[in-house]
């Protein structure tokens, strides 16, 4: 998948895909065990084509690369890649990307009694509260976080 980049930031790098190209991967037919492994089958019938998987709004899809660490315990660490959809609805727990005050950053929405907070989901950060002083937008919902395991 080629990525154009379309923003540089201090937290995120915005890219968009090349939704035109094509990749299919092979893709095991049966399901992989993460507790005792099972006997294995016919390995490999399916093809699994990334972009058809991942993007279900090619419009408003966009994809970013993080910078930082306040989303560590969301399972968003430093260099993950988030695909982000524009045309899903931010709602009371998402996780979205959102400009603030000029700045891009990932958080999840809470909505409490004394208004809206973005919420990091590490211990070393506040949550933000969003007062009619800031210039603020929910810029898209992450859809999906491809993590590379450490």
């Amino acid at each position: 998948m080629i990525l154009t980049r379309i923003h540089a930031g201090s937290v995120l790098d915005f890219f968009t895909p090349d939704l035109t190209t094509q990749l299919e991967l092979p893709l095991a037919c049966t399901a992989i065990a993460a507790g005792f492994p099972s006997p294995a089958e016919e390995y490999l019938d399916l093809a699994l084509d990334l972009n058809k998987e991942l993007v279900k709004h090619p419009a408003a899809t966009f994809y970013a690369r993080v910078k930082g660490g306040s989303m560590v315990d969301a399972g968003i660490q430093d260099g993950d890649l988030l695909v982000i959809d524009k045309a899903l609805e931010p709602k009371e727990g998402s996780i979205a990307v959102c400009y603030l005050d000029g700045e891009f950053t990932v958080k999840r929405l809470a909505v409490q009694q004394d208004g809206l907070y973005l919420m990091p989901a590490n211990q070393e950060f506040k949550p933000i509260r969003i007062t009619e002083e800031n210039e603020f937008l929910v810029w898209g919902v992450v859809a999906y976080v491809i993590h590379k395991p450490g």
